[in-house]
């Protein structure tokens, strides 16, 4: 699935809150083929589905038990696409970026896309998740050659964090989950505790 999706997380206990500032908006995104929509139907517990580039979006709710209720945007994300992610990110708590791990050619492409993005003024002191999608097939570029391709040390101030997964085989999905969660606890705006050198890296 070529597509983006904004997953807004309302904490249990605010319903009777009127206010959108009260959920936590998490926006993933990536290249087309990067594997979003087939990811979005893994978390949703769903077989393993063909699916088209996205024009336009889909929404599904998630559950995330004890926690949150989370409904997920997936929107399309072909190139021409794209110039309406920024649209997106006001109001964000974490930036999710999903990358296709065994597609070293589209890696620069992909690195460019989330500068550009990381550049946005919108996205001051939000944290970042990116995903290592299709980390499953034997040809996966690894981890720590991701991370260097990646260049975020442009970012000092940038708390982030790097994890395998496969939408296809649900492998690292609890962890990206975890991370994730843990990447919401650490959002308030300019005032997070960066550790030097942020990026940790995980498998």
């Amino acid at each position: 699935g070529g597509n983006h999706f904004a997953l807004t997380m309302a904490p249990m206990g605010s319903v009777s809150s009127r206010s959108h500032r009260a959920e936590a908006q998490v926006v993933m995104m990536g290249l087309d083929s990067a594997g979003k929509t087939t990811l979005l139907y893994k978390l949703k517990g769903h077989q393993l589905v063909d699916t088209l580039p996205t024009v336009g979006f889909n929404v599904e709710p998630l559950e995330a038990p004890g926690q949150a209720c989370l409904t997920l945007w997936d929107v399309g994300g072909q190139s021409p696409l794209r110039a309406s992610w920024k649209d997106y990110l006001e109001g964000t708590a974490v930036l999710v970026f999903v990358l296709d791990s065994t597609d070293e050619a589209r890696l620069p492409e992909a690195v460019a896309e989330l500068t550009e993005v990381l550049e946005d003024p919108h996205l001051d002191g939000v944290p970042l998740l990116v995903l290592a999608n299709k980390h499953e097939a034997p040809h996966a570029l690894p981890l720590p050659e991701i991370r260097n391709r990646l260049g975020l040390q442009r970012f000092p101030g940038l708390c982030w964090q790097l994890r395998a997964c496969s939408a296809l085989t649900g492998e690292g999905l609890p962890e990206a989950l975890g991370s994730l969660r843990r990447l919401l606890s650490y959002r308030s705006p300019r005032s997070l505790q960066v550790s030097a050198g942020g990026g940790r890296q995980e498998t």
